[in-house]
Parts: structure tokens; sequence; C-alpha cells
């Protein structure tokens, strides 16, 4: 019998928690949390579900008349979330979204920011978002672009006859299981799990609960870099980018 692996990231929490601080890391601030206060267009009646919330950061961020519910399966994170709680309207939950999730409340909208290619059963997770969002409600996809960042799979090269940075890709197609460590070089240290799923295979987990795809957007870098290589770096930048967002409709 195989040992089945924590995938949470309740070891990991307190590096995390310096990672993205209170307000989130830069591409959080500067193009994530936009892009998604943008596609979601939420209005004051409506209502949102944040699945893999971590510690509420797109919380600080919605309207306080916006019935939000935030859930993740870390324990440390929902701690960390309920004490800059902004809303009485505002709450959060404790739970494995690898297990069916149960709640009386129905809402509008549901998203799912950067934690999908955390999750070893993402399909449990969207099975539960299509359960509790209303008829014609959204749901809201930000991952890590699928195509092109894929860790110890993908890379920065240089093709200096042409004066080029491009993208390497070792493998893309096979659903992967990948260790993220703490402390790289010391593998018996503290690790989670990123999951790659091919678009094919994100696009089967919408279509088995009958979710409508009505946008696709991927959003680049905005940083510039100085020195020798700056254009070929800049360039780089614009040509592949860092997220995808899927906004699809129940």
């Amino acid at each position: 019998m195989h040992k089945k692996e924590n995938t949470s990231w309740e070891g990991v929490n307190q590096w995390y928690d310096r990672l993205v601080g209170e307000q989130g890391h830069y591409f959080h601030q500067k193009i994530i949390l936009p892009g998604v206060i943008r596609l979601l267009d939420l209005k004051p009646n409506s209502s949102l579900l944040d699945l893999g919330c971590g510690q509420g950061i797109l919380e600080k961020h919605i309207p306080k008349d916006v019935r939000y519910l935030g859930v993740d399966i870390s324990s440390s994170f929902i701690k960390e979330a309920k004490r800059h709680v902004k809303s009485p309207k505002h709450t959060f939950l404790c739970h494995d979204l690898s297990k069916p999730l149960e709640v009386k409340e129905t809402f509008s909208h549901a998203v799912m920011i950067l934690c999908l290619q955390n999750m070893e059963f993402p399909e449990v997770a969207i099975k539960s978002a299509k359960k509790l969002l209303e008829k014609n409600g959204k749901l809201l996809l930000i991952l890590n672009h699928p195509c092109y960042r894929i860790p110890r799979q993908s890379s920065w090269e240089e093709d200096e006859q042409n004066k080029m940075m491009y993208r390497r890709i070792n493998r893309y197609m096979t659903t992967m299981k990948i260790p993220i460590y703490l402390n790289p070089g010391k593998e018996d240290g503290a690790k989670t799990f990123s999951f790659h799923y091919s678009l094919t295979t994100l696009f089967s987990f919408l279509t088995q609960e009958q979710f409508a795809v009505t946008k696709l957007e991927e959003w680049c870098s905005d940083k510039e870099s100085t020195g020798k290589r700056a254009k070929a770096e800049n360039l780089a930048r614009k040509e592949f980018p860092l997220f995808l967002a899927i906004l699809a409709t129940s």
C-alpha cells in the first residue's frame, strides 16, 4: 500500500506567509488581483466563494457588502485570514477541498486563485463549485500558465546567436505530481507539491461539470530588466505569459 502524502501547505505556511505578506506578493498586487476584480465584476448583491483562499488576500479587496466565504485546507492560513477579516459578511472555513464541500448557502461567483495546481484532485473542488453556484454563476480560475510554467520541466534559455531568450519545455501533456522543497538541496525538509495539468485536462474538469468557458486571458509580467540582456528579457516577458485566467459559467 502506498503511503498517502500530505499535499497541504500547512507545513510551509510560515514560509508562504512571508512570501506573499498581508496584501499579496508583487504579482498579486500588480496583475492578479486587478484582473480578478475586473473579471468577477462583483455587484452589491453578489456573493463569492473563494476556494483555496490561503490567508484571505482576496477578501481584503472585495466590497464589504458582498457575502463572502473563503475555504482552505490550512488551519494556519484560516486563522491568519480571520485575524484581518474586514466585514461581518465575510467568513472563513477550514476544509479539505479534495472532499465535497457541504454548506447551505449558494453563490453568484466562485474563484480559485493559484491553488488548483496545488490540488491532487481539483475536479472535486470544481464539482463543489458547480454545486454551490447559482444558475448562470461564474467560476474564475487563475493558474500559473500550464503551457510555460511547469516546476522542474520549464526554464529560461538563451539563444546567443539570435540574441533572444526562449522558454524551454521538457514535458507538458503528462499529468505530474512535483515536490516543492522549502530548502532546495535538503530533500528531507519541509515540502509541498505542485500538480501539472495540460489544457486538455483542465478543460475536461470543467466540461465534466457542464461549465461553459466564456473567456480566457493570458497575463504577462510587467517587470522591466536592465543591463546587457534587457532587450531580450523584456521581449521574452511580453511573449510568454505568467498566468492564465479561465472564466466559466455554470
